[in-house]
């Protein structure tokens, strides 16, 4: 859009790209002075799959630290860190033991530190893990409410209740586990028999914290100052959305992956009770004001699987969060009405309660983009792909995952990358069964893979063993004989590869600050139907996606910045733009 073009609404640019177009402003530039948090790159770290230090095959701190030099010459922000906190590792430390421990497994308080450091020097921060939903079962808490009598303080910090039936034989209520199964499990009192249940809406090992317990406040208010005190620069909440229960423990006829009352076989289920009471807020309103009185900015990310848009701008307005994972994006199918949609309703939310939009493609959590984006139904995908399964189209998902990378980093707000996307990693779908550890795996009775296949230890170097990923070659989860041609050491310094795309479009992104910039959707030019391709432009870029199967003419006035893929030019030197493609091209004055 030139110049002097209006800035509201739609409008039409007297002076072309091509041809007459139209471009509808949908969201407005930050201010020069906008916080980090509200355009970084941050990247997410799994610690037992990023480096190995010490030979054993799990990834550890020193292992990271050691690496932190890819992340800054990569080109992110910040670092954020799943967890390493003292855990028996029944979910790969999502049960956390000890919130002011790091376990031996990854290091030690020492470690943590020194990483922080070298971060700092490196000009990256550091984000930490908070898991605040639910501790493990050895947690000293929950042992010694194991220990005590019925209605004790002790038990009070978790969600004791009695069951129902003859002799209370039967679960509270029917609400089930989001790994599967009954989300109850019954304890053995002192004296040998049945006793009361306890709530885990996750596994067995993670009884879920009563947050209508004062005391469960004032302790993690604490750990978050143990923390911050330690030079972090902000915390990744997990499981924002379910720290608060509908006290009357209804039952529902919902199933506990399900955010809300939205089951096509249903329509009148109505809300899931655990999950985004309104009273949640009070928690992160109240952690808003703890980090306020450090310097630097502090940062709070909420992992909140909301039902809307709106619920989840619930989450960072003014007093309480600062980001918000964009999920409806994550799940968004490779269509260019569908994308366009999410992008314009996720811009929307935020900035009707002045926050930045986050945006995510991979996690921990998820099949890979390089694989979902290689099956036949895109989309949020199946939680895991095994052997048996339909398996994706590698070299389709690359080149999908590529061009989906280019359109992430070129919107307004925040992005995430995990760990490997710079790679162009795909899940491990072949991943043998007997390897499993994901209690997905187990308490779905083996019908879902979990997610092991987006956990497997990183390559970094082709004829290494173990890709490099560990000085013996010793990997905690198998690496596919295949990862040699993903390996950084095989990509960096080659033009074309993933890394270097990734590397290339992380600098120009800070080149054109199109962190904070606006977006308008731009239609009009003469390269296809809306169903097939998106464009947008920060009135310097214009971002231009390739969703359909016909290759499209760059328009001529246009000069190419940066692209997924390599691209041919025909005759008349016009660049082509084939299927699955993204293009930066600058527009001219």
């Amino acid at each position: 859009m030139p110049d002097g073009a209006p800035d509201n609404g739609s409008v039409t640019s007297a002076q072309t790209v091509a041809a007459a177009t139209t471009t509808t402003l949908v969201h407005r530039p930050s201010g020069p002075d906008a916080q980090w948090w509200r355009s970084a790159v941050i990247y997410q770290v799994y610690p037992r799959s990023f480096a190995d230090s010490d030979g054993d095959g799990v990834g550890d701190l020193p292992g990271i630290t050691a690496r932190l030099g890819h992340l800054s010459r990569l080109g992110v922000d910040a670092l954020w860190l799943s967890p390493f906190y003292t855990s028996p590792q029944h979910d790969a430390g999502y049960d956390v033991a000890d919130y002011r421990q790091v376990d031996p497994l990854f290091g030690s308080l020492e470690d943590i530190d020194a990483l922080i450091a070298r971060a700092d020097k490196l000009g990256l921060r550091v984000i930490m893990d908070l898991v605040p939903n639910h501790t493990s079962d050895e947690h000293a808490w929950f042992r010694a409410a194991l220990a005590a009598a019925p209605g004790s303080p002790e038990r009070e910090r978790y969600i004791f209740r009695e069951g129902k039936g003859p002799d209370g034989a039967d679960p509270p209520n029917n609400w089930e586990s989001v790994f599967g199964g009954v989300g109850w499990a019954r304890v053995t009192e002192a004296d040998g028999t049945p006793g009361q249940w306890y709530l885990h809406l996750f596994d067995v090992h993670q009884p879920d914290l009563d947050w209508e317990n004062e005391e469960v406040r004032e302790e993690f208010d604490a750990v978050l100052r143990f923390w911050l005190d330690r030079g972090v620069d902000g915390f990744r909440v997990d499981v924002a959305h379910g720290l608060i229960k509908d006290q009357d423990f209804p039952d529902w006829a919902g199933h506990a992956e399900m955010i809300a009352g939205d089951d096509a076989d249903n329509p009148d289920i109505g809300p899931a009770p655990m999950w985004d009471q309104p009273r949640v807020h009070d928690v992160y309103r109240r952690w808003h004001d703890i980090l306020a009185t450090y310097d630097g900015d502090r940062a709070l990310i909420a992992e909140a699987w909301a039902d809307t848009d709106e619920a989840m701008a619930r989450y960072v307005r003014e007093d309480e969060m600062h980001q918000a994972f964009n999920f409806d994006f994550l799940c968004t199918p490779w269509s260019a009405p569908d994308l366009r949609r999410s992008i314009t309703d996720g811009l929307t939310a935020c900035d009707s309660v002045g926050a930045p939009t986050t945006w995510v493609m991979s996690n921990h959590d998820v099949v890979r983009a390089t694989s979902r984006l290689g099956l036949r139904t895109t989309g949020k995908g199946p939680n895991g792909i095994g052997a048996q399964d339909e398996q994706p189209d590698v070299e389709l998902g690359l080149r999908r995952a590529r061009a989906a990378a280019l359109l992430m980093l070129a919107l307004p707000g925040s992005a995430y990358l995990y760990q490997g996307e710079e790679l162009g990693l795909p899940d491990h779908t072949a991943l043998p069964d007997d390897v499993r550890q994901d209690p997905a795996w187990w308490r779905s009775g083996h019908t879902e893979k979990g997610r092991d296949g987006c956990r497997v230890p990183l390559p970094w170097a082709a004829a290494e063993p173990g890709f490099g990923f560990s000085p013996t070659g010793a990997t905690w989860l198998p690496q596919p004989q295949d990862w040699g041609r993903y390996a950084l050491d095989a990509q960096r310094g080659v033009a074309g590869s993933t890394y270097e795309v990734y590397r290339s479009a992380l600098r120009v992104r800070r080149d054109f600050h199109l962190g904070t910039g606006s977006l308008a959707w731009v239609d009009g030019l003469p390269l296809g139907s809306a169903d097939s391709v998106i464009a947008f432009t920060n009135r310097q870029l214009l971002v231009l996606v390739n969703l359909g199967e016909t290759v499209l003419r760059l328009p001529a006035d246009l000069e190419l910045v940066h692209a997924s893929q390599d691209l041919a030019v025909d005759a008349d030197q016009r660049v082509l733009v084939g299927p699955d493609t993204t293009v930066w091209a600058l527009i001219p004055s």
